[in-house]
């Protein structure tokens, strides 16, 4: 069965001051973040994924650069957040479970792999880091049975960090779907995941990848970092 897989890549990611879309960002291999992020996907799925990508600022630039990708607008991206970039990449989906990721996060391939075998058996999951938990970062907790329980930014006593890679499973997906179209237009997705483990009973395993690496890039230092790794 094809593996439904999504890229955030809408917004206008003005902190790393680049005129281009964040994705891409060329990194000291030659290849741009979202390049990168192709590669894995590659790796974990080979032929066997179908790769949506939302798009926003300047998405011209995105398109030309990966033709054979299919492509969802988020017309509203400089006014809305990753909730609703997500929400329409669900609903342009076919049926079935879908893993998205952050167009802007340089990471190991083993981490979709790892990811892998929780998609094949379709159970909803979020990838986390336990080795760091920053206060400006989302963070999270588990119930008593090791799923997710909070996740958002302000969460206390966070056990680690989201690492923005993600699975919805099909059954799942028409819940996390409503809350996403409920939450508020600067809200990330992970307050539909929230809301869905909080209100419809959504369990999200945590994948650690802490033993792997994962930058977000944000500014010119996480790109740094990234080019230490790749």
């Amino acid at each position: 069965m094809t593996t439904q897989i999504v890229i955030l890549a809408a917004g206008m990611g003005s902190r790393l001051g680049r005129s281009l879309p964040k994705p891409l960002t060329e990194l000291s291999d030659g290849r741009t973040i979202m390049q990168q992020q192709f590669d894995n996907i590659h790796a974990a799925f080979g032929n066997d994924a179908h790769v949506s990508i939302v798009v926003g600022y300047k998405l011209e630039h995105i398109i030309d650069a990966f033709p054979h990708a299919s492509f969802v607008y988020n017309e509203q991206y400089d006014q809305t957040n990753t909730s609703k970039s997500l929400l329409r990449a669900l609903r342009a989906s076919d049926r079935g479970g879908v893993l998205w990721m952050n167009g802007d996060v340089v990471f190991d391939p083993t981490a979709l792999k790892r990811g892998a075998e929780l998609v094949a058996r379709d159970q909803s999951f979020v990838t986390v880091n336990t080795a760091k938990v920053s206060d400006e970062e989302v963070k999270y907790t588990v119930d008593a049975e090791g799923f997710i329980k909070e996740l958002s930014k302000t969460v206390k006593n966070g056990l680690g960090e989201a690492v923005g890679i993600n699975y919805v499973s099909k059954a799942d997906k028409p819940k996390l779907v409503r809350q996403l179209n409920r939450v508020g237009d600067q809200d990330y997705f992970e307050r539909g995941i929230e809301l869905g483990i909080e209100q419809d009973g959504l369990r999200f395993e945590p994948v650690d990848i802490s033993d792997l690496y994962a930058v977000e890039i944000d500014f010119a230092e996480d790109l740094e970092r990234a080019n230490f790794y790749v």
